[in-house]
């Protein structure tokens, strides 16, 4: 095992990051660190990373079945129904019945619209630090990469 401690500006490694020998653990850990930095941009605007991630997504897709927005994004039932219902408490999602009364759709509020475009700024300032961080070629490596990984292991 070795300690690589990053020495890229902007980072505050806490004595380094340790290299660990399984893929999940560090994928795991870089999403944690990676949402705690989103986290802390995105205060200001009231709403958290995971939070901000399924209002984009339903913007971006529109009308979709849970069943659906959990594969999109990868997310087992029981953290999404949990997450869903936060947002629904806030009336910035709204659910209704699809073709097959067992479906559940979802779609945004006119109220989550605009709690997505308010927090967009905050999110765009984390986006940007991130890709100052990493540098443009770390950051197309990270983005390629990470969708790769999270296609292939899907497949099996």
């Amino acid at each position: 095992m070795y300690i690589h401690t990053m020495k890229q500006p902007g980072l505050k490694p806490q004595g380094g990051i340790v290299s660990l020998p399984c893929a999940c653990a560090n994928l795991r850990r870089a999403a944690r660190i990676v949402t705690q930095r989103y986290d802390q941009e995105l205060q200001p605007a009231g709403i958290k990373a995971t939070q901000f991630t399924l209002l984009q997504a339903l913007t971006r897709v529109g009308n979709i079945s849970q069943g659906a927005l959990g594969d999109l994004l990868g997310l087992d039932s029981t953290t999404l129904t949990r997450t869903l219902a936060l947002l629904r408490s806030k009336g910035w999602i709204q659910t209704k019945p699809g073709k097959d009364r067992r479906q559940v759709r979802l779609t945004l509020t006119a109220e989550g619209r605009r709690k997505y475009l308010s927090a967009m700024h905050y999110w765009q300032s984390a986006q940007k630090q991130l890709r100052r961080v990493l540098g443009e070629a770390g950051w197309k490596q990270m983005m390629e990469s990470t969708i790769l990984t999270a296609a292939l292991a899907q497949q099996q």
